[in-house]
């Protein structure tokens, strides 16, 4: 296994290394290349821009509202599409459409959509008398847009996991409940979700590591705007690095999002052995 280990390593290892000696060194335009050693210099320039902690802020905003929103219909449609009932097959064909559309192209197309003037969704809204609505132009709505967008996309695969966990249930347990008297909602209170808990948790965290990593969507339906109201972290990283061309400052604050990332999906694997060992 030694080749494919040091292939591994290489491909894994070696452009988060990379990134972190251009976060700690000046870079050289001219030769593209990192140049002098500057330690920490990039990185108290990233934790006094106020930049760089808004779009901390924006991310966070957007994780604490998209991800239980996610989790919730995800599980949620996928007990309705395990109940036996016409056209659920073709239906849930259906939900692996969006999941499947390149990311740059659902936001291309939900920015059309939800177009003030010819957008279809103001169109749908102006003949029960509500609109025109200003989806990307207010901040506070194109925050939900963009939300609104994630979820379409990202919900069918919460479906797919979940509905793999709930048709790999034991059947047994079931029987006993029903033999104990357990009505339908008792059954789901007491007997599922519990069952359920390992893969909800292990929804979260692959959803969390994808969602943490947030950007075209953002690129393509809002470029970050209005203002800075949809600018998550990647975008305004891309912002620095290929836009303002700083790719030490742009380096370091990637650097800064890992190690946050990493931490947090620690906790997150640790939180999930717990209700594990619980249930």
């Amino acid at each position: 296994m030694t080749p494919a280990l040091v292939l591994l390593a290489g491909m894994l290892l070696y452009p988060i290394f990379y990134t972190v000696w251009v976060s700690l060194s000046d870079f050289d335009l001219a030769s593209f290349q990192p140049s002098g050693w500057v330690g920490w210099r990039n990185y108290a320039a990233v934790l006094s821009d106020p930049g760089f902690l808004e779009s901390f802020k924006v991310t966070g905003i957007y994780l604490v509202i998209a991800l239980p929103l996610q989790m919730v219909l995800g599980f949620a449609i996928a007990f309705l599409l395990n109940v036996d009932w016409r056209g659920r097959g073709v239906l849930r064909a259906l939900f692996l459409v969006p999941m499947v559309v390149a990311p740059v192209v659902a936001g291309g197309v939900w920015r059309m959509l939800l177009d003030p003037l010819w957008g279809v969704v103001n169109y749908v809204l102006g003949l029960v008398g509500i609109g025109p609505v200003e989806w990307i132009g207010d901040p506070t709505l194109a925050m939900a847009s963009v939300i609104i967008i994630d979820t379409w996309r990202w919900t069918p695969f919460v479906v797919l996991i979940a509905a793999a966990g709930i048709m790999a249930l034991p059947g047994d347990v079931y029987e006993a409940a029903r033999s104990d008297g357990a009505g339908r909602w008792q059954t789901l209170r007491h007997v599922t979700l519990p069952l359920l808990v390992p893969v909800m948790a292990a929804a979260f965290i692959v959803r969390w590591l994808g969602a943490v990593k947030m950007f075209d969507i953002a690129l393509a339906a809002t470029k970050g705007g209005p203002g800075n109201a949809t600018n998550v972290l990647n975008l305004y990283i891309y912002e620095k690095g290929f836009r303002s061309l700083e790719f030490g400052t742009a380096s370091s604050m990637a650097t800064i999002v890992l190690v946050v990332t990493m931490a947090l999906t620690f906790v997150l694997f640790r939180i999930s052995h717990r209700l594990e060992n619980r249930w």
